[in-house]
Parts: structure tokens; C-alpha cells; sequence
């Protein structure tokens, strides 16, 4: 999401490709990275119950926005307009994409939410792509989907959780246009740690008010810990990851999120899935794979 989750994509922009040779234990970075991120939404949950979607999704990025202030130190009174800039716009698209997942999480089952919410960086491979025969994968994507939320009796889950979960992805789209020019006008975490701080910012009138109400001390410790989980662990995993892998191969790998998505909250949730809404997961999959390896 990975968010959340949302973190999932971010170097797959970011990093160029380049002649890098893939080690043993660098796909085992990128999928411990999936794990988290599809273990931190489905755990949130019961935190969720008490305190909104929005109000978990406010404290979740003031935690973090908090944690990597204090490793990156950012000179808050230093930075240009155009650094500014692109720290809010990353921001917003992270407070959209963050509080969009984990509504849709609440409404339907967290692999759904995940494999519509992977349309967003699909799109962002796709983007581009000249030739006729690419349009294979979004129409793959598109019906992948439909096979996710309506069968020949109607809609099989929420169709607020299905728009909300489109909603988070087009803010990840954003987000991962937006990441590499943080990327590009901040040193270290300084960029992504500023975004952070206004997507709290972004998200407390109304986090704050949802959250007020049931806060206590073990629900702040729950989320701080969640915060762990997605993004701040996964950030860590997945550049040390793209240190040891072409983004080509690391694009790939993280297109098994959304089936992992479906385990998680099969485990984790037990939400089953019909044999129609595995097949729309296999189609998102299968096209995300495709466009990343055009795209590359």
C-alpha cells in the first residue's frame, strides 16, 4: 500500500536502470517488503475499528513523518519554493493514496483493494507505450477488475470500497511521478521525510477528529508500530533491494503484491475469495508483469 503500501513503487521510478546484477537475497528484500506492507494493512484493522481509517491513517504518517525527521534532520527553513514545491504535491498524493486504501480496506477484502489499487503504478508503465499490441494489458487489467467486483448477479463487493480503491490509485500514480522529483530535488530522506510531515498535515483536520474519540495510549503504541510496517521497513527493504537488481526485475517481482494481498487477508482476515475474483487478481498480475517488461 504499500502507503502505504504505497512505498512499493517508489524506486521503481525513482532508480534508473542500469547494468546491476541481481543477487541471491535481493528478491527475498523485495518480497519481505510486499510482506510487510499486506501484513501492516491487514493488522491494522482492529486499530481501524476504534480509530476511523482516517484517523489511523493520520497517526500512521505523523509517526512516521516523525521517525525519519529525526534520522534525516530536514532544514525546514532552507528549502527552496520549488523543493517546497514538490514536498507538498508528494505529500497530498500520499495523504489521498494512504487515506483512499484503508477506506477501501474497511469496505472490501484487503486483496481486492490491492490489486484495483495496482491499476495506479500499471498505468504509470504504461504510460508511453506507442504500439498497438500494448493496449493489451490495460484491457487485460481492466477486465481483471471487472472479475474482482461483479459477477452475473452484480456487484460482489461495496462499490464505495471498488471507487475508493481506484481513488488510491491514482493518488499512487501521482505518487510515484511525484517521488522522483523529490527524489531529484532533495538530498537523503530530507524530501521524503518534508512529504511525510505535510501528509500528516494533510490529513489531521479530519484524523485528528476521528481519532480523538477512542485514543488510547495502546492504540497509539499499535500504530506506531503499524508505522513500522508500512512504509518505514518496506522504504528500507526495497532500496536495499534496487542496490542489487534492475528496477525491470524489481517491477516485476512487486506485481505478486496484489496475490499476496489475497493471502494476507485470507490468513490474516479470513477473507475467501471466489475462483472469478482469483482470476481477476491473476489478470492485474499478469498485465502488471507485461507492461513493466515492455516498459523497461
Amino acid at each position: 500500500m504499500e502507503g502505504d503500501g504505497e512505498a512499493a513503487i517508489i524506486d521503481v521510478g525513482a532508480v534508473p536502470n542500469g547494468p546491476r546484477q541481481t543477487s541471491a537475497i535481493a528478491p527475498l528484500f523485495a518480497l519481505a517488503s510486499m510482506f510487510s506492507v499486506q501484513l501492516g494493512a491487514g493488522l491494522s484493522r482492529p486499530v481501524m475499528e476504534a480509530l476511523g481509517s482516517l484517523g489511523t491513517t493520520w497517526l500512521r504518517l505523523t509517526v512516521a513523518a516523525v521517525i525519519l525527521a529525526l534520522i534525516s534532520r530536514p532544514r525546514i527553513f532552507a528549502y527552496s519554493r520549488a523543493q517546497w514545491r514538490a514536498a507538498i504535491s508528494l505529500g497530498v498524493a500520499m495523504s489521498a493514496m494512504s487515506s483512499c486504501y484503508f477506506m477501501a480496506v474497511e469496505r472490501i477484502p484487503l486483496g481486492l483493494a490491492t490489486a484495483i489499487d495496482f491499476l495506479g503504478p500499471l498505468g504509470v508503465a504504461a504510460y508511453g507505450m506507442r504500439r498497438l499490441r500494448h493496449l493489451l494489458w490495460p484491457v487485460l487489467a481492466a477486465l481483471g477488475v471487472l472479475l474482482l467486483v461483479r459477477n452475473r448477479s452484480g456487484w460482489t463487493v461495496d462499490p464505495t470500497g471498488a471507487v475508493l480503491a481506484l481513488g488510491a490509485a491514482i493518488g499512487w500514480a501521482c505518487y510515484i511521478v511525484q517521488t522522483k522529483r523529490v527524489g531529484a530535488a532533495f538530498p537523503g530522506l530530507e524530501g521524503l521525510a518534508m512529504s511525510f510531515m505535510v501528509g500528516a498535515v494533510a490529513t489531521s483536520p479530519v484524523g485528528i477528529v476521528e481519532a480523538s474519540a477512542g485514543l488510547t495510549f495502546g492504540h497509539l503504541a499499535a500504530v506506531a508500530g503499524l508505522a513500522v510496517l508500512v512504509p518505514l521497513l518496506p522504504f528500507a527493504l526495497e532500496m536495499t533491494a534496487l542496490r542489487r537488481m534492475t528496477t525491470r526485475t524489481f517491477g516485476v517481482l512487486m506485481s505478486a503484491e496484489p496475490g499476496i494481498g489475497a493471502l494476507i487477508g485470507l490468513i490474516v482476515l479470513g477473507q475467501y475469495l471466489s475462483l472469478l475474483q482469483w482470476a481477476g487478481i491473476a489478470c492485474v498480475t499478469i498485465a502488471s508483469i507485461a507492461a513493466v517488461a515492455e516498459k523497461s
